[in-house]
């Protein structure tokens, strides 16, 4: 068995290239006979120190600054985008027409018009598409879906979910780029929330319209100096300059989806004690279902049919019986880490490609979310409900 070789051409040196960069290397161990093998032809960043560097650490073939050089690569297969969201666009539009696959990660856009545009460019020159929403791809979300598909809760009444986290609560948390809507398009909602969005309507359905407050706790932050003390911290003075901050720390939202299921989703940057902590709860008329991502490895479960003196949440843990179990680890609760989400992701992708079906969730999905998280801003500056656009 020799699997296709695929050529890779990364684009961001950063924290994804890394989680990238694992799974490229990590699936054909996983999932073997793989549906292909990447290749890690060249990785590119602005920065030619980062871009040099990265290209050792990340086992690439060759790296550039200039991201042109993926794209006019006649060797280079598939794009992968892990930018900062300003840039997606141009990129992904740039390798669609040169017939190159996409990778993206999430969110798609800044804007819902940015997100159609990648949309039809990947649809009207036949390339395979995928967003990053890696969390769905969980061995225990997953599980979840095939109890809600094969019926076993019955009709979904209802959905609850959070993404919590601390990292920015901090007034002296520094002015990166996830606190500027020129370069992230919005703040808590798009880069964490947007997970959240993508679970519902991968477990639940479609959106039809949200109810949505948003709030800006720290009006400004420091500018990043890249100064840092003897534990690797930022480091911020009184004498630091500040620079007002333009998205959402938080937004908090009510749904009401297509099929008649009502939800919430609540997201923010400002929960101390919260890592990342992604749950949701699932109400139907013949049980219920509960996750929690920072115990990724179960899944708790409650179902009506079972005896009253026995009813109530228990704990599956997922393993080698249940979604993507056999190409992980032979015994369930060994461990599934945010590495192994990103693997799947990975090798659902390129089984994809190797398949000529469509990766999910693609851009189509991406766009759609794009819809939803601008009904979703509209609404909290409306304070109103608003019907969310459908994908054209």
């Amino acid at each position: 068995m020799n699997p296709k070789k695929i050529h890779i051409g990364l684009i961001g040196a950063g924290f994804m290239a890394k989680a990238h960069s694992i799974a490229y290397a990590g699936m054909p161990m996983f999932f073997w006979p793989a549906p292909a093998i990447p290749v890690k032809k060249m990785i590119v960043d602005m920065n030619e120190d980062i871009a040099r560097d990265a290209k050792e650490k990340l086992a690439f073939e060759a790296y550039s600054t200039d991201w042109h050089d993926i794209i006019n690569d006649p060797e280079i297969e598939v794009v992968d985008i892990c930018t900062p969201n300003n840039v997606h666009a141009e990129i992904a539009v740039a390798a669609a027409k040169a017939g190159k696959h996409i990778l993206c990660e999430k969110p798609l856009a800044l804007t819902p018009e940015q997100a159609g545009e990648m949309y039809r460019a990947a649809r009207e020159n036949g390339v395979k598409t995928m967003v990053a929403f890696n969390y769905r791809k969980t061995p225990a979300v997953q599980l979840a879906k095939k109890y809600i598909d094969e019926g076993a809760i019955g009709d979904i009444l209802d959905f609850r979910g959070t993404y919590l986290q601390d990292w920015s609560a901090h007034p002296d948390s520094p002015l990166s780029w996830r606190f500027q809507k020129s370069i992230c398009g919005s703040g808590a909602l798009g880069d964490i929330g947007t997970h959240v969005v993508d679970m519902l309507r991968f477990l639940v359905g479609d959106f039809k319209r949200v109810n949505a407050r948003t709030a800006t706790y720290i009006k400004e932050r420091p500018l990043q100096s890249g100064m840092t003390d003897s534990l690797g911290n930022l480091r911020v003075d009184q004498d630091t300059p500040k620079k007002a901050v333009d998205v959402d720390d938080q937004c908090m939202f009510m749904i009401e989806c297509e099929n008649g299921a009502f939800g919430s989703i609540e997201a923010t940057r400002n929960a101390w004690g919260r890592n990342n902590y992604i749950t949701f709860e699932i109400h139907g008329t013949k049980g219920s279902i509960y996750f929690n991502y920072e115990r990724r490895d179960e899944l708790q479960v409650c179902f009506a049919d079972d005896a009253s003196d026995r009813r109530g949440f228990r704990t599956v843990y997922t393993g080698p019986n249940h979604p993507y179990g056999d190409g992980l680890w032979p015994i369930p609760a060994l461990g599934i880490g945010y590495t192994e989400t990103k693997i799947i992701e990975c090798y659902d992708f390129f089984r994809a490609l190797q398949d000529g079906t469509e990766a999910s969730p693609n851009f189509r999905d991406g766009y759609a979310i794009e819809l939803i998280s601008d009904a979703i801003l509209e609404s909290a500056e409306k304070r109103e409900w608003v019907d969310v656009k459908e994908v054209e």
